[in-house]
């Protein structure tokens, strides 16, 4: 149950991160992506005070819209483990043995399947290097998001293309000691 939270823990993460990840759907970049799709591969680390570290890993595809968020969450070989779909009336998990667990947010969803608290509705910004009301951006010197401080929370950008309004192909979100999750994107598309 325990590393069933932690996959949990990942997929709602980002319901709420070789050569470059190639944009189709004609988005130019960064700058002109508003709603997108992304396929990832990630690596997932969370501790607790007097617990040992729990980690998993896998891949996901995150479609990000106005009406809300779809995320698969599949073990490293490719096999459904479940499915997030967040919308205005609420959040709900579905997992690969048939369960269903609903609740008003992605965020209370979470909360109650692992016991953290997140700011869920952040992280299509963050991915994207926006910063909040209260974040800060450190840039690189193409101009691109190099950091990005926000809420307690720490995002590292990592871009394989030198262009200026590049999307980032690998991310970092952490916490300090206790979360920290990895992104490799594979491919971003822009949405429809």
């Amino acid at each position: 149950m325990r590393a069933f939270a932690v996959l949990l823990t990942a997929g709602t993460l980002l319901a709420g991160c070789a050569a470059a990840p190639p944009v189709s759907g004609g988005a130019a970049g960064r700058s002109d992506l508003r709603d997108f799709s992304l396929e990832a591969r990630f690596a997932l680390r969370t501790e607790r005070p007097n617990e040992a570290a729990q980690t998993a890993s896998g891949r996901l595809s995150w479609s990000h819209r106005p009406a809300g968020d779809s995320v698969l969450i599949a073990n490293p070989l490719g096999q459904g483990i479940a499915r997030i779909e967040t919308s205005a009336a609420g959040a709900q998990l579905q997992g690969s043995d048939g369960s269903l667990h609903r609740s008003r947010d992605a965020a209370a969803l979470l909360r109650e399947a692992t016991g953290y608290t997140l700011p869920l509705d952040q992280l299509p910004a963050w991915l994207l290097g926006r910063p909040g009301p209260d974040g800060r951006l450190d840039l690189d010197a193409l101009g691109r998001p190099r950091r990005l401080l926000s809420e307690g929370w720490r995002i590292d950008y990592g871009y394989d293309d030198d262009g200026a309004d590049a999307l980032p192909a690998r991310l970092t979100v952490s916490r300090d000691n206790d979360l920290e999750l990895r992104l490799r994107i594979e491919e971003w598309r822009a949405a429809p």
